[in-house]
């Protein structure tokens, strides 16, 4: 595994693990990382993510609700919540991480630990997000 890709992965499991024992506390991500040891590289980019997820949730969160129809984030599945979470965030932040690879990304996600529509829920609603974004961002410039 590629490892930004497992990067992705650490962000997610922490974001999901914190969401379930809902654990506010900012050492969720280090003891993830001490039962969990992970390449320096790892660490770093899945430490961005989970911290800008965090420190964003609250724009991030808006963002997504604009683009899911008849669906409240409180509903969704837990695993896509997060899922969307990072690459939202991806999206939004990162200009460093190309759309199309932080979309993969999430579907891939998505397919390993989302349930059997999780990767075409999460297909649909973060293209929306790159379309609707990138033409606003370009109405805007």
């Amino acid at each position: 595994m590629r490892l930004r890709s497992k990067a992705r992965e650490v962000a997610l499991h922490v974001l999901y693990q914190r969401e379930i024992a809902k654990d506010s506390s900012s050492e969720s991500f280090q003891r993830y990382i001490e039962y969990n040891p992970q390449k320096q590289e790892v660490i770093d980019f899945s430490a961005s993510l989970f911290n800008g997820v965090t420190e964003n949730i609250t724009f991030i969160d808006s963002v997504i609700k604009k683009y899911v129809k008849n669906w409240e984030i409180d509903r969704m599945a837990v695993v896509d919540r997060n899922i969307l979470r990072i690459a939202c965030f991806e999206l939004v932040f990162l200009e460093e991480v190309p759309p199309k690879v932080a979309i993969n990304e999430a579907i891939e996600l998505a397919k390993r630990f989302g349930d059997i529509d999780s990767p075409r829920f999460v297909n649909g609603v973060l293209d929306k997000i790159y379309k609707m974004e990138r033409d606003k961002d370009n109405k805007d410039g």
